[in-house]
């Protein structure tokens, strides 16, 4: 069986050697290169084309958020994980914006980040537990009933499809699953985009893990 080859960018050396401990420990996972700063990451990623970069927000040369934005512009096939301290949901929207495939917090229990590496691998998107948490009970403060956007607005085929974008599916790759045309897909699309008045696929990602959609992908 291949293994799913992980890459480690963290400006601290004991950081990395724990991660790689951790990793290397499961039977499906090996780490096959390290940064210690986002050019350096930028650098590894290129050369060795890893199936899952995980990337600290906070490191010098180019931070986090600057290298995933090359990261995904240079190898768009290698699926970023945001691992950092910072709670704040500005980071987690523009690090989803660029293309980032997950966020985690590095407070998170060791079995969280292997099942989030593994996740972000089958191509969904994932969503560290305690910042969920924090985005739906933000989100249950700030609007009431009447105002929440509804998930019954949606036909059944129409939450399917949004579920499928907010685990980073593309548009062929819906079509595939659910056995329809992409046209189809684009059409759904479009109609759950206008009924719940969204913008972007973060606004898509945001209302998934308010519905604990994301939560356990």
């Amino acid at each position: 069986m291949s293994k799913l080859k992980i890459l480690l960018a963290d400006d601290h050396a004991v950081v990395r050697d724990g991660l790689r401990v951790l990793i290397n420990a499961e039977p499906d996972m090996e780490v096959i290169g390290e940064a210690k700063d986002g050019r350096m990451a930028i650098q590894k990623i290129i050369e060795l084309r890893p199936d899952v970069a995980i990337i600290d927000i906070s490191m010098p040369e180019l931070n986090g958020i600057q290298a995933t934005e090359r990261i995904k512009r240079e190898c768009p096939e290698v699926k970023v994980l945001a691992l950092t301290v910072h709670q704040e949901k500005g980071y987690l929207d523009q690090l989803l914006r660029i293309g980032a495939s997950g966020y985690i917090l590095k407070l998170a229990a060791a079995d969280e980040l292997i099942q989030a590496i593994r996740s972000v691998a089958e191509g969904k998107t994932y969503v560290d537990r305690e910042m969920a948490s924090r985005i739906t009970t933000d989100y249950l403060r700030k609007h009431s009933a009447s105002g929440a956007p509804n998930a019954k607005e949606l036909t059944d085929r129409e939450e399917q499809v949004l579920r499928l974008v907010a685990h980073g599916h593309s548009n062929k790759e819906i079509a595939n699953q659910l056995n329809i045309s992409v046209k189809t897909v684009e059409t759904h699309k479009a109609n759950f985009m206008e009924k719940l008045e969204f913008k972007s696929r973060t606004e898509v990602v945001r209302y998934a893990v308010q519905r604990g959609w994301l939560r356990d992908a």
